[in-house]
């Protein structure tokens, strides 16, 4: 009987420990069980994108205020398009506020800033940020950097 009772508790204990480790990935990887209806979309077009995934952090301030959900090459523009979702909550972005692709940390990982405007109108589902910067490419810095020492 008490063989029974721990090897019982052994068993609880290992699918405790299985369903912490699934909870775990799915914190770290971002992904979500059941899709949230209260964000709205909004677009950007960039020129260079520079390693920029979907599931990337949308922040502004350092705050988390979103996610990119989809990335795709506008045919019109031949520019990057992104689409992303911003929480409801965050319902004061102006129509001139700029997004920005930046670099997190040592290893790289790429996310967009966002830095509101002055505007008193406010960014609806489906608007498009106007004022984008593009993703800062350590080669091409390099190469202008090369380019220059030589030229002079």
């Amino acid at each position: 009987m008490r063989i029974r009772i721990m090897e019982i508790g052994v068993g609880a204990f290992l699918l405790a420990g299985i369903v912490a480790l699934l909870m775990l990935a799915l914190n770290v990887s971002g992904l979500k069980l059941m899709e949230s209806n209260d964000t709205y979309r909004v677009y950007a077009r960039f020129e260079n994108i520079g390693g920029l995934t979907a599931r990337s952090k949308v922040t502004m301030s350092g705050v988390l205020i979103g996610q990119v959900t989809d990335i795709r090459l506008d045919p019109e523009a031949l520019q990057a398009l992104v689409e992303m979702e911003i929480s409801k909550d965050v319902d004061y972005l102006s129509i001139d506020s700029s997004a920005s692709i930046l670099t997190a940390g040592l290893l790289g990982e790429k996310y967009i800033g966002v830095v509101v405007g002055a505007e008193e109108e406010y960014l609806q589902d489906g608007d498009y940020f106007e004022d984008t910067q593009s993703a800062l490419v350590l080669e091409d810095l390099i190469g202008k950097f090369l380019f220059n020492e030589v030229s002079e």
